[in-house]
């Protein structure tokens, strides 16, 4: 930031042996806890990302070297993962936008998110509990392209099962909650 600025619920069966998983990384240390400068500091950045240290610092009233410095623990501990633009997707000529439900066969949740990963259009994905595996939401310029990534791309991933594509009519992005 500048200066100034699961288990498989698909119904499924459990497959008692194979290889064990892979060792993954040691888990991070737990965030400190956040009191209320940090939660109000958390509200403002969602609300504007682009907000100075020193706008930062004079609404929750602390001076800029605090807020800065709150600021930073809060990235270094992976409260704030990122800083990035709300993106109007039709206004950016993605004009069709989906979510799309997967089935995936048991265990192979690593591999299919590397793959669904680097599909083009992609911006969420997440592995879920209930009638299907994985959740994914795809903006596409238009509706063919679109038959064409879930047809062509997904289905064709060898670990999915089955898809069920669920059109998007229209989307309002929730801001976070007024104090």
């Amino acid at each position: 930031m500048p200066d100034e600025q699961m288990a498989n619920s698909g119904g499924q069966p459990a497959t008692p042996a194979g290889p064990p998983p892979t060792p993954s990384a040691p888990p991070s240390p737990a965030a400190r806890p956040l009191d209320t400068i940090d939660r109000s500091i958390l509200r403002m950045l969602q609300t504007d990302g682009r907000a100075s240290i020193r706008s930062v610092a004079e609404r929750v009233h602390v001076s800029r070297a605090n807020a800065y410095a709150r600021i930073n623990r809060l990235i270094d501990d992976g409260v704030i993962r990122g800083f990035s633009a709300l993106i109007d997707q039709e206004r950016a000529g993605q004009g069709a936008s989906a979510y799309i439900t997967l089935k995936i066969v048991q265990n192979s949740w690593r591999t299919v998110r590397k793959q669904l990963t680097a599909l083009p259009g992609a911006t969420h994905i997440a592995l879920v509990s209930g009638d299907f595996d994985v959740l994914l939401l795809v903006h596409t310029k238009d509706n063919r392209e679109l038959r064409e990534l879930v047809l062509t791309r997904i289905q064709s991933i060898p670990e999915v099962l089955s898809t069920r594509t669920l059109l998007v009519f229209e989307e309002t992005d929730l801001g976070p909650e007024e104090e």
